[in-house]
């Protein structure tokens, strides 16, 4: 998203916004079941689809959630204890606050949950 661009682009009256979050939620849900049996690098392309797709639809808290996650994945070697962070992923995609100001929030929390 670029700056200026408003985060809620698209959200009045498009029904199709709640399909392209049922399949989000879908997508993690994906990951977070494949989690106990693959390396983290193996579900960074699936957080990485979601990124994409959440910032094409204007779900900026989703966008940044991704990032932490990605940060989460590569310091992992083996397990990565992502069921959390999935979770996170979810009520940021979920949120109905889909501003700056929402993202912020989601990134503060995801900083605490980082640095433990």
């Amino acid at each position: 998203m670029e700056p200026g661009e408003s985060p809620d682009r698209g959200f009045q009256g498009d029904s199709g916004v709640a399909e392209i979050r049922i399949q989000l939620c879908a997508r993690i849900a994906a990951l977070d079941v494949s989690a106990p049996y693959v390396r983290p690098v193996e579900l960074i392309d699936g957080v990485e689809a979601i990124r994409r797709i959440a910032h094409r639809h204007g779900l900026a808290p989703a966008v940044t959630v991704t990032h932490f996650i990605d940060r989460a994945l590569m310091r992992e070697q083996n397990r990565a204890p992502v069921h959390g962070w999935f979770a996170i992923l979810s009520d940021a995609i979920t949120s109905e606050r889909q501003d700056w100001q929402t993202a912020n929030d989601f990134a503060e929390a995801c900083s605490v949950r980082l640095s433990s």
